[in-house]
């Protein structure tokens, strides 16, 4: 098996980083003179992501000479916060005694310095306060909880009283906004520490998680039918990377199965004639449990030929919780990324909330990339947080400026700290209802780490008719945002349900891995009424059977239920089939669901022979169960997972698949590390 030891203990940030942005394609059009990795940004800054060629020397300068990495290096980087982390790590190379530079390093060094020049001499400058020698500091303008008014930038069109908080000189130009009632002016921010972003036992924690209850095995004899909606989030593979990234494995609940599996792409084949989406199904040994085989349905998602135009409201919570580096600020940065790929017929809208709900940015035309990032660049945050109403602004900021032949949508952008006004999952759920029966979606970005909110902003997203995504890096938000755009905001079919029907002459026992919370009854496969899932343009869907044939004698403890006295069991078929897959879905504005059906063939195939899409998902699958130390894990390990995905990594151009082994070989490294401190204290016990 091949190993990925790691070189020293800071190395995984860069590994993890640098691998997952190999040979990855930005795609904006801005950029495309520029090198790779950079990326033209807000106010004609460059962002840096954390595989740039700098960011990786800065990096390797502070890991050896001072045995840390920033956390903005992690993110990603403006040019201007570069040259901060570069003055900051000059000025403490220059205090240490007992360490010199090496020829190597001192040139790389210098070479920065000339390099940034511009910027260091930028930052020399606001070091030095004004009339000091008067003992007089420069005077720092009023926060106002709000982002300051947009008074360089000519505004769009006039909007109706909702903009009422906001005034205009004679020129015309927007006028600095008040400050919400009530809200006081936010403390200082302290420097990000390492204490910020991790949280150990013991320590102050509100990040708040739903239960997650396994599924179990099923008999087919009393329950043939199992049914679900489709789930295209991701947020969890890179919430789960955060916790491995910061040196602590996950809680078992935030680790949710399907979305680490649906993280990655997997090469169906493309739909034909006028289905929205393919399906692709297959059946080998189960990698865990060489008795069970392993049944793997693929969905592929439509390439869609002509994008609509898109009418987009940027919702931002800019709440006191969201002033972190890895909050507000990185927000910005990704925004900046999906600006870029506007079209001249998109408009975009910008709602913020805080104490209070205000509009920031009309809806302003795509042309207009300027005006719109020179808004998100001046966010800054402060107060309390006023969840729903921003929400219900940027509803009726949406609903205002709808596009009967576009992508209408909301976007999103908090850590999910909902604290004042209307707060209780159930109002939020019925507004986001009714705005999605309208036709206006909803797509969830998670933020941050502390008081993050997982539950609540997977169950917006998923009444929204939208998806869920958590962004800890730049890298992340590139993936999102650009990478994978067209199946973010482009939605084919909605209301996706799968269900599936064992043939109890084949199957003795079987459970879906995965998608605990999309689980529906039988009878809502058939009920329009009922909601279910989306896919995006081009995305891919994956679904995992494990199932115990009839005849085996399995080591998993399956359901004891008493003969039935009236009824008798249903004869088998003589069918060879295993299974019959069922699917439904609607067209994005339709409300009748159209129905398409397949029969699964039985295979006794090897893992071994499986192709690299069963091999690979199953893979994740046993990485999710050995972290959740799942009941159902068999003889699972993280070196069995490290040897299945290398069989499968494949051409893997984004690198997203050797980063997940990189990650799989930190996870086993930190459970190592668990297990020795553990140990003890059992020996202790009595």
């Amino acid at each position: 098996m091949k190993q990925f030891n790691w070189q020293r203990s800071g190395a995984l940030s860069a590994a993890l980083l640098m691998t997952m942005s190999a040979c990855q394609p930005l795609n904006i059009a801005q950029a495309k003179s520029q090198p790779q990795t950079r990326i033209k940004g807000c106010n004609s800054e460059s962002l840096l992501l954390p595989a740039h060629k700098d960011v990786e020397v800065l990096r390797n300068l502070y890991e050896q000479y001072l045995g840390r990495t920033p956390v903005e290096i992690e993110l990603g980087l403006s040019r201007a916060e570069f040259a901060q982390s570069l003055a900051q790590l000059t000025r403490s190379l220059e205090r240490l005694q007992d360490k010199s530079l090496s020829s190597v390093d001192a040139a790389l060094l210098k070479r920065l310095q000339q390099d940034y020049a511009t910027e260091l001499s930028q930052v020399r400058q606001r070091r030095k306060p004004s009339n000091r020698r008067f003992g007089i500091s420069p005077r720092r303008p009023r926060p106002t909880g709000l982002p300051p008014a947009l008074t360089k930038a000519q505004p769009a069109p006039a909007e109706t009283a909702a903009q009422s908080q906001f005034s205009r000189d004679q020129s015309g130009r927007m006028k600095s906004v008040a400050p919400p009632a009530g809200l006081a002016p936010p403390a200082p921010e302290p420097r990000f520490q390492d204490k910020d972003r991790l949280h150990l036992p013991g320590t102050f924690n509100t990040e708040d998680y739903k239960r997650i209850n396994e599924n179990p095995f099923f008999l087919p004899q009393r329950t043939p039918l199992s049914t679900f909606s489709i789930d295209v989030d991701t947020a969890s593979y890179s919430n789960v990377r955060r916790f491995i990234r910061q040196g602590q494995l996950p809680p078992k609940d935030a680790v949710r199965l399907e979305e680490l599996i649906n993280y990655f792409d997997y090469g169906y084949a493309s739909p034909k004639g006028d289905q929205p989406f393919s399906v692709s199904t297959e059946v080998a040994t189960a990698p865990w449990n060489n008795q069970h085989k392993l049944v793997h349905i693929g969905l592929k998602g439509k390439e869609l030929e002509k994008e609509q135009p898109s009418n987009l409201v940027f919702l931002i919570d800019v709440s006191g919780s969201m002033k972190r580096p890895n909050k507000l600020a990185l927000v910005k940065k990704s925004l900046c990324l999906l600006v870029h790929q506007l079209k001249p017929e998109d408009r975009v809208s910008l709602v913020v909330y805080a104490g209070r709900a205000g509009i920031v940015l009309p809806s302003t035309p795509g042309t207009q990339k300027a005006t719109i990032m020179n808004a998100i660049d001046r966010l800054e945050a402060g107060g309390s947080t006023a969840g729903a109403a921003g929400i219900k602004m940027a509803y009726d900021m949406a609903e205002r400026h709808f596009l009967k032949n576009g992508n209408n949508r909301v976007i999103l952008a908090t850590d999910g700290d909902f604290n004042v006004g209307q707060s209780s999952d159930a109002e939020l759920e019925r507004l986001i209802e009714q705005k999605r029966d309208r036709g206006v979606f909803l797509t969830v970005l998670g933020y941050g780490t502390g008081n993050y909110k997982d539950n609540k902003m997977e169950l917006l997203a998923n009444k929204g008719n939208g998806n869920y995504a958590y962004i800890d890096t730049l890298l992340e938000a590139q993936k999102v945002l650009v990478n994978d755009l067209r199946g973010t905001l482009f939605t084919i079919a909605k209301d996706v349900k799968i269900q599936v029907e064992f043939n109890p002459g084949k199957v003795q026992a079987y459970r879906l891995i995965g998608y605990e919370n999309r689980l529906l009854r039988d009878q809502d496969f058939n009920d329009d009424r009922k909601d279910a899932g989306e896919i995006g343009s081009g995305h891919t869907i994956t679904a995992l059977y494990e199932v115990i044939p009839t005849g085996v004698k399995s080591d998993v403890e399956l359901p004891d239920i008493d003969p039935l006295k009236f009824q008798k069991p249903t004869a088998s078929s003589n069918s060879s089939d295993l299974m019959n897959l069922k699917l439904r879905y609607k067209q994005p504005t339709g409300s009748k669901s159209q129905l398409i059906s397949t029969a699964i063939a039985d295979k006794n195939r090897s893992i071994q022979s499986a192709t690299d899409n069963l091999k690979f998902s199953a893979a994740v699958a046993m990485y999710g169960m050995v972290l959740r130390d799942s009941d159902y894990k068999g003889k699972a390990t993280f070196n069995q997972v490290l040897d299945l995905a290398d069989q499968a990594k494949g051409k893997d151009p984004q690198g997203y698949r050797m980063a997940f082994m990189q990650l799989v070989e930190r996870s086993q490294t930190l459970q190592q590390a668990k297990a020795r401190t553990e140990k003890p204290k059992a020996q202790l016990s009595p």
